[in-house]
């Protein structure tokens, strides 16, 4: 596409000799907090359902691919083809119910098929675990999901959601428990167990609990920003300003 090559003509005229000296200068690890950020951007555009914004966000992440591959041209590693070519084999490998003969009675079946044929591939086959090939980085409420989803792929489940249900009561008394006897280990523990189970509830009901989570996030941030709102009109800082009409102004807005 001469769109692409126009982008990788830039980079590259921008990594050249004349180019710029902050991107002349960058490498594989320096640019991934970069990534990171464009992702997360790109994330609230997409919950925005903001086409302007969404453009503008799919170009920054698309930035940092051809960025990384011509990274990798220049070390004589890999070029932006060869992650393509990577890509397209891969997609096609993967979805025999399209580009080959086998048959696929639903999205459940084409799932599980689709862990199959990862653990095939090479360097996958001699992991000792299914959930080797998770990447522990990931942040702490999605690596929980995806070690729970590869779990549940093999059988290690609940039933319904009910047995998640009686798990979090179960799970409220402990941390009941730890939270009077003052062990901050054991109230972490406890903590860390309940947020597992709540991801588990999600999971099973088929919520993100990502987006989830950041949808009372900006309830919180709408509801309180109100509160700050009202403690300007009163010409009064909101730490003095009474709980009971921060509780007020926050059910209003509530409602």
């Amino acid at each position: 596409m001469k769109e692409i090559d126009r982008l990788v003509e830039i980079m590259q005229t921008l990594r050249g000799p004349g180019g710029c000296p902050w991107d002349a200068k960058q490498n594989h690890k320096s640019m991934v907090k970069g990534l990171i950020e464009e992702v997360y951007e790109l994330v609230d555009a997409i919950e925005d359902d903001n086409a302007e914004e969404m453009v503008e966000e799919l170009g920054d992440v698309l930035l940092h691919v051809v960025f990384q591959s011509i990274i990798g041209k220049e070390e004589k590693r890999f070029s932006l083809e060869t992650v393509a070519d990577f890509l397209s084999e891969k997609l096609i490998y993967r979805h025999p119910h399209v580009f080959g003969s086998v048959d696929m009675s639903g999205e459940k079946e084409v799932i599980v098929n689709w862990e199959r044929l990862k653990r095939r591939e090479n360097g996958k086959q001699d992991r000792e675990s299914i959930l080797s090939g998770i990447p522990e980085t990931l942040p702490a409420l999605l690596y929980a999901l995806k070690i729970q989803s590869a779990a549940s792929r093999v059988g290690f489940d609940w039933d319904s959601p009910d047995g998640v249900v009686e798990k979090i009561r179960e799970e409220t008394g402990e941390l009941e428990a730890a939270a009077r006897e003052g062990d901050a280990e054991k109230l972490e523990d406890e903590i860390g167990d309940m947020i597992f189970t709540v991801v588990n509830l999600a999971r099973m009901t088929g919520i993100d609990p990502e987006s989830a989570l950041r949808r009372t996030n900006r309830k919180f941030v709408k509801r309180f920003g109100a509160i700050e709102k009202a403690a300007r009109k009163r010409d009064v800082s909101l730490s003095k300003m009474p709980m009971e009409e921060k509780e007020r102004v926050w059910q209003e807005t509530k409602k």
